[in-house]
């Protein structure tokens, strides 16, 4: 049961940690017994944390982002699957799907006009785009960015499909018991706190390496610092 999307705007990562992360872990690991909340409560309380916390982060917004949907269906359905005491198997089948959904839709962006990596990186909220395409243009590297921009689009899908593959594995290993019971609620809890150091957080180091590998890219291929490239209402706010 990995974290929804963090929302934007949000500024207070141990905040998501506790919630999506921490609180359901507890709820499931040590609530799910016939003594307290019992299995099926325990369950519903602790996917209540990421639920809300993924439907707040939509209202906030105020927009349907497509990573966000993913991140409150996917809770759903591990409700679901607990709910209707389904095969186990199901859970790993699930956690796989989601980050690999993600991962072919941000492959196939690599092929369009519009690959995924120029809508998170090089943005006119984050970048003078006017200038650096004029400095692209003067040195003739307009189409080797723009084949740098596909490549991280595709290193950025590999994140996606290493977090899928690593989702599925986990949660064969860990989850064995039959959804519903108590056992299972202890399983998914240990499931979602070793999610974060064995997932998250080496896809959050790919995803930082992608960005330096798009911005090291574009300084060779413009010349100007990344200070130079930055758009200036967003060079503004960072001071």
């Amino acid at each position: 049961m990995p974290p929804p999307p963090r929302p934007q705007n949000n500024g207070n990562p141990l905040l998501e940690i506790l919630i999506a992360i921490v609180a359901p872990a507890i709820i499931l690991m040590k609530f799910s017994s016939e003594q307290h909340l019992g299995s099926l409560n325990a369950l519903l309380v602790a996917l209540a944390f990421p639920f809300g916390w993924g439907v707040w982060g939509l209202v906030k917004e105020r927009k349907l982002g497509l990573i966000a949907v993913l991140g409150v269906i996917s809770t759903l359905l591990t409700g679901g699957i607990g709910l209707l005491k389904l095969d186990a198997q199901w859970l790993a089948v699930k956690e796989a799907a989601v980050p690999g959904l993600i991962g072919l839709a941000v492959m196939v962006s690599a092929r369009t006009r519009w690959p995924l990596i120029r809508m998170l990186v090089y943005n006119r909220q984050l970048i003078d785009v006017d200038r650096v395409d004029a400095r692209l243009a003067e040195r003739g590297n307009g189409t080797a960015f723009e084949a740098r921009l596909r490549n991280g689009t595709l290193l950025l899908a590999g994140t996606f499909f290493f977090s899928a593959f690593m989702n599925y594995v986990l949660a064969r290993w860990i989850v064995n018991s039959p959804a519903g019971s108590e056992a299972f609620n202890e399983e998914l809890g240990r499931l979602t706190l070793l999610s974060y150091p064995v997932i998250a957080l080496p896809s959050m180091a790919m995803m930082i390496a992608i960005v330096y590998y798009v911005a090291h890219g574009a300084k060779q291929l413009t010349g100007l610092d990344l200070s130079d490239m930055l758009h200036h209402h967003a060079d503004g706010q960072a001071k």
